[in-house]
């Protein structure tokens, strides 16, 4: 079965001001679960990405965001397309999805990756590290949130986080999804392999089927049924009135 998920990449819209960013941003999530989208997902950014706008074009905070969409949708998941793991300590991005899912009936989802974007690292005093290191940090964090959202209280002692007994009450409504974002071959697809329920490449079509089998491959080894992972591909859509306008 095909599932659908509706990304909102921005918050700015051509003839409106940018205190309509929310309610536009309500609509097109009523919208996209009138038209049968499951999941509706936003980005979890500070400034917009290059390609798509300018750094200081408007951007909500994600979890807040999500908290309120919960309240003008039922159906759809809600979640992030991804969270950057840097933003958040880890024991309390587990209690912003439980609350989200509590907020939502139990429609939390949670998206996941290393982080990239170097300039709001920069500019907001967060600590931005190599690509190693990040993605070190993304698997401690990980044994961490996904003990905390099963109903445990983890005790962890890493390099980059400790938790001690963390309780994490009231428990999920749900057994809240976790997808890992991301397509590298040797590390964030293992990660998936590993703790994942779900996965979304952001690749060319040519890269896809490649990067399948490395994920099928590192199922293989570690003893994981690769048909329990669903992976999903990042694609964006351009409309407008005519072709020309949106070539």
């Amino acid at each position: 079965m095909t599932r659908l998920g509706y990304q909102i990449p921005n918050f700015d819209y051509p003839g409106l001001e940018r205190s309509d960013a929310f309610r536009v941003t309500v609509e097109s999530a009523k919208a996209a679960e009138a038209s049968g989208f499951d999941t509706v997902l936003v980005m979890d950014h500070f400034y917009q990405l290059p390609g798509l706008g300018a750094p200081d074009n408007s951007m909500l905070e994600c979890y807040t965001l999500l908290g309120a969409l919960a309240q003008h949708t039922s159906k759809v998941r809600l979640g992030a397309l991804v969270t950057g793991n840097t933003y958040r300590n880890p024991a309390i991005l587990a209690k912003c999805l439980t609350t989200l899912d509590h907020v939502s009936g139990g429609r939390a989802q949670l998206g996941i990756g290393a982080g990239w974007f170097e300039l709001e690292h920069n500019s907001f005093g967060i600590e931005f590290g190599t690509f190693t290191h990040r993605f070190e940090k993304l698997e401690e964090s990980l044994q961490i949130i996904l003990p905390m959202l099963r109903g445990e209280r983890p005790t962890f002692s890493g390099e980059y986080y400790n938790v001690v007994e963390a309780i994490n009450e009231p428990a999920p409504l749900s057994r809240i999804p976790v997808m890992i974002g991301g397509g590298g071959e040797k590390k964030t697809l293992r990660m998936v392999a590993q703790y994942a329920d779900l996965g979304n490449l952001n690749c060319e079509p040519a890269e896809v089927g490649r990067k399948l089998d490395a994920l099928a491959a590192h199922c293989e080894r570690l003893g994981r049924d690769r048909g329990e992972i669903v992976m999903s591909w990042n694609r964006a859509v351009c409309i407008a009135e005519t072709t020309a306008e949106a070539e």
